[in-house]
């Protein structure tokens, strides 16, 4: 991974609090930590244990690769043109609030929703600020959420929120519960339907077998994959979930 291609991984829809400066480097934050990652520190970057653990540096994606240009050329091609792109640990509750505010929205005004949540609500450590906790937003109205711009999705926030705070969900469980049943508990809630759930898990609570399906995934399914479905691509369907979505987004002259 270097500073080009450290885009492939938080800039690809996967999570929305990264960003690209001016003069190239990366200016991103998780959890309660923030960096401004150059050329000259992403080295220190990757080795510290906090953001190691973030990037997933412990895992052989070279061997994953491997592994999906054996059983599919198309796969093959799809995960070679973003060789460093990876399914990063992100907070399981923060990433579940960012896909509900996904929901008929761009990443743009996702990023600046997130953004403003965090800076009037979460708690700043005087370089940043971390995302609000469960609790910090059970307390609000939905009017409350509408003026950060929010929309109809401030219901579904607030409504999570509480049922989270009130230790309704069990984000430990989920990790170990079969992946039909950890996603029926999620679809319970507020504004979680099949496609949020699934973001939850892959990129919240790393189950690298889920496999999100928006519009741009079923259509390259359907014209690259006909015939195939996601548990196809085996345990890790949900990386190759993410290298399929990069390549289409970026080769729409194949649709």
């Amino acid at each position: 991974m270097n500073l080009d291609t450290l885009g492939q991984t938080v800039d690809c829809g996967q999570c929305f609090r990264w960003e690209r400066l001016p003069d190239g480097s990366w200016s991103g934050a998780a959890g309660s930590r923030c960096v401004q990652v150059t050329g000259e520190n992403l080295s220190g970057v990757l080795s510290d244990a906090f953001w190691a653990d973030y990037f997933d540096m412990g895992r052989d994606y070279e061997a994953i690769r491997e592994r999906f240009c054996a059983l599919d050329p198309i796969l093959g091609q799809a995960a070679r043109y973003a060789p460093d792109l990876r399914i990063l640990n992100q907070d399981p509750w923060e990433a579940l609030c960012s896909f509900l505010l996904s929901q008929c929205n761009n990443i743009k005004r996702i990023k600046g929703l997130v953004s403003r949540l965090c800076k009037t609500y979460g708690e700043s450590n005087g370089a940043c600020a971390s995302f609000p906790r469960p609790e910090a937003l059970a307390v609000l109205s939905e009017q409350d959420l509408r003026a950060l711009g929010c929309g109809y999705r401030a219901g579904y926030l607030v409504g999570t929120a509480r049922r989270v705070a009130e230790g309704a969900l069990d984000f430990d469980l989920l990790r170990r519960l079969p992946l039909e049943e950890a996603k029926r508990e999620l679809t319970a809630l507020p504004g979680v339907g099949p496609k949020v759930a699934d973001c939850a898990l892959l990129y919240g609570l790393h189950r690298l077998e889920a496999f999100p399906m928006d519009v741009w995934m079923k259509r390259a399914m359907k014209v690259l994959f006909p015939g195939r479905k996601p548990e196809d691509f085996g345990e890790y369907a949900g990386v190759a979930q993410q290298y399929i979505f990069h390549y289409s987004r970026n080769h729409p002259e194949l649709f």
